[in-house]
């Protein structure tokens, strides 16, 4: 395995991890549980599990995998704080839509080879890739790794 492809390696197995240590930390947790506020005033629980299903679920155009599954859930998640929108899908769809799209993308990333990932994500122009090649699939896979473990960190100190 050449040096790329263990630098890729490492980062596609601490996503994995970090996945792992989320849904752990999500599972089973009731919707009174899932009403409790990361801080007084701050998002619920069940707004990030909604806030990181969608911008998981938004990887899916950046890194150029396909379609999105939930994109109805960047309006109620991204574009809007916690307790702008009246109503929120169920813990149930949020918990089974967290497992499906994480699933998705990890299936997907074993697709990819080095080569795939230090190219040009779709969120960055082919102008400004040419000025900054580290803005390619790789460094979205670790933004969004390190995002989750933020979040997963406030999940962790609501639950205590």
């Amino acid at each position: 395995m050449s040096a790329e492809a263990r630098v890729v390696n490492g980062a596609v197995n601490s996503w994995k991890q970090v996945i792992a240590r989320a849904d752990k930390a999500f599972a089973g947790l009731s919707a009174e549980q899932l009403q409790k506020e990361v801080a007084p005033g701050k998002n619920r629980l069940i707004y990030l599990l909604g806030h990181l299903t969608a911008v998981h679920d938004s990887m899916f155009a950046a890194l150029g995998l396909g379609e999105r599954l939930h994109p109805e859930l960047d309006a109620i998640f991204l574009s809007q704080p916690d307790r702008a929108v009246e109503t929120l899908p169920s813990v149930t769809e949020l918990q089974a839509w967290w497992s499906a799209v994480n699933a998705r993308l990890t299936a997907a990333f074993a697709g990819l080879t080095a080569e795939d990932w230090v190219q040009k994500h779709a969120l960055v122009s082919e102008e400004d890739f040419a000025k900054e090649p580290d803005r390619n699939r790789l460094a979205i896979l670790l933004s969004r790794t390190n995002h989750v473990s933020f979040h997963l960190g406030q999940t962790v100190l609501a639950r205590t």
